[in-house]
């Protein structure tokens, strides 16, 4: 008889979760005794996965040497012109002004961009200029850094739906290269490295010479360095921390025609 009501009993809690659209799970208490402990599945609270683990962040940030290092993980570069891209736009991850801009217009020219570039996979035509001793070049999802002779590399960019821009070529190969800029000349710098075979953009945290802007990249493992433009609004850059955006310097004109961008 015991036998036959324990049958019974885990028969009617069956019974019953079935009709009730509920998880059963049948045992027995301390007393022996047989409990049914019926729980309705629409009225469980879990917390989704999204909230209980911490935002995913596309940056790494080193600081070191008075460097401030950011290595962005993303899947595709562009060189954006016009417009800088918005922060809502959550596809981004890191952006900073690239080549030089020429004068302070209303409207955006890219005759006024030093240099020739690719943006979006086309080639423009810019302004000659003196300081574009190198380039950067990204495509078929890889970047080379070039020292004088670069227009071929631009043409492959274009073709390849890639991107590139001119600047000055301060690190080659692990080497200083010769620049207009005098090492003398005082700022607080920024520029889009290769470090350990990983892209990079390192900015000195703190107004120095040009010469030991090089050093200090150089003593932190820099084997190449392309300069991005810098100085008052110029140096207005922005990425995406997990889910925040953080600000390198404030936004002070409207004058800046082109951005090194990285996407998720």
């Amino acid at each position: 008889m015991k036998k036959l009501f324990f049958l019974c009993s885990i028969m009617l809690c069956g019974l019953m979760s079935c009709q009730q659209g509920n998880a059963c799970h049948c045992g027995e208490n301390a007393d022996g005794k047989v409990v049914a402990d019926s729980v309705a599945v629409t009225n469980q609270s879990v917390e989704p996965a999204a909230l209980s683990q911490k935002a995913h962040s596309y940056i790494e940030r080193k600081d070191t040497l008075g460097l401030t290092v950011l290595y962005p993980e993303y899947r595709r570069v562009d060189l954006v012109c016009d417009t800088m891209p918005e922060k809502s736009d959550t596809s981004v991850i890191l952006v900073a002004e690239a080549a030089y801009t020429g004068q302070r217009l209303e409207s955006f020219n890219h005759m006024n961009v030093a240099g020739d570039h690719v943006s979006g996979g086309k080639r423009y035509k810019g302004y000659s200029c003196s300081r574009n001793t190198g380039a950067f070049v990204w495509y078929n999802a890889q970047w080379k850094f070039l020292y004088k002779s670069y227009t071929h590399e631009l043409d492959s960019a274009a073709a390849y739906g890639g991107a590139g821009f001119g600047q000055e070529l301060i690190i080659h190969e692990g080497e200083n290269k010769e620049t207009v800029r005098p090492n003398s000349s005082k700022n607080q710098f920024r520029a889009l490295c290769e470090n350990r075979g990983r892209l990079c953009v390192i900015e000195s945290d703190s107004v120095l010479t040009f010469g030991d802007f090089r050093k200090k990249m150089l003593q932190y493992g820099v084997r190449e360095a392309i300069y991005l433009d810098m100085g008052g609004g110029w140096n207005h850059a922005w990425y995406r921390d997990a889910d925040s955006i953080k600000e390198m310097h404030p936004k002070t004109h409207n004058y800046c025609t082109n951005w090194i961008t990285f996407y998720k």
